[in-house]
């Protein structure tokens, strides 16, 4: 899985960083340094919305800000990669 997060102006301005950061600490937590990579990408066209423009793998973009980064992960990443029963 590949998480890209935008990190050109207005995405940087709402704290980018933050969320990659959020996300580092996600995947030492649950271990997934295997499963999950982290990816800087430049505008993805949605600089409209409310925080930093996240897209895993070829899904939609969403918005993502370093107060909601960990539930995020935990919603989309971690759910995603759990095995079903």
């Amino acid at each position: 899985m590949v998480i890209s997060v935008c990190i050109g102006t207005a995405c940087h301005l709402e704290g980018s960083y933050n969320v990659i950061a959020a996300f580092q600490q996600m995947i030492e937590k649950y271990s997934l340094h295997d499963s999950v990579k982290i990816k800087a990408a430049f505008c993805m066209g949605h600089c409209t919305h409310q925080g930093v423009c996240v897209k895993i793998d070829s899904g939609e973009v969403q918005s993502v800000t370093g107060t909601t980064a960990k539930e995020f992960f935990e919603e989309h990443v971690v759910a995603a990669l759990k095995p079903q029963n």
